[in-house]
């Protein structure tokens, strides 16, 4: 299997009323669960960092882990996780940020990403862009440069492409409706 023989669209489960009624959430397992189109997911988004001359790989978790860290492994640089509070053992920074109904905040470790060091921010995928502008964040924070973001599935209704409209944006996938 090449990859240009595949159809990532067949490689991701779409569950009508999950997590709520109305709602058509977008499963990765499968995509996961199949090497090839695994490993040809992984190659577009390592080609996207590579010519944007990514140093660092950073996304938040947990899916973020899941898109980013074979990226990382195969440019042979390292990930920087953006985790939920009390999950990192060392000193941290943090940002706080609105969701649908409440707020959530993310933590980096607060040597993560060294000042002036080009980073590609990823994530399984873009929904509102809340998430992965924090994590966007906590990269300028810390003095990194966002040379950009990649998605495996962009949920474009959301219009989360909006918050991060100054970043040059990668997505295999583009999902319309619920």
């Amino acid at each position: 299997m090449t990859e240009k023989e595949i159809d990532f669209h067949d490689y991701i489960a779409s569950v009508p009323d999950f997590p709520e009624p109305g709602i058509i959430f977008r499963d990765i397992s499968p995509l996961m669960e199949n090497g090839p189109a695994y490993a040809a997911a992984t190659a577009k988004i390592t080609a996207f960092a590579k010519e944007h001359g990514a140093e660092m790989i950073c996304g938040p978790e947990a899916r973020g882990f899941i898109v980013g860290c074979p990226v990382a492994d195969r440019l042979g640089i390292g990930f920087a996780p953006a985790r939920k509070k009390g999950k990192l053992p060392r000193e941290t920074i943090s940002v706080t940020y609105d969701l649908e109904y409440g707020q959530a905040e993310l933590f980096m470790h607060k040597d993560a990403v060294k000042p002036g060091q080009k980073v590609l921010v990823v994530d399984d995928l873009l929904a509102t862009g809340g998430t992965i502008k924090a994590t966007i964040d906590l990269v300028e924070r810390l003095g990194g440069i966002v040379v950009g973001t990649a998605f495996l599935i962009e949920l474009v209704d959301l219009k989360g492409r909006e918050k991060i409209k100054d970043y040059d944006l990668f997505t295999l996938l583009q999902y319309e409706g619920s």
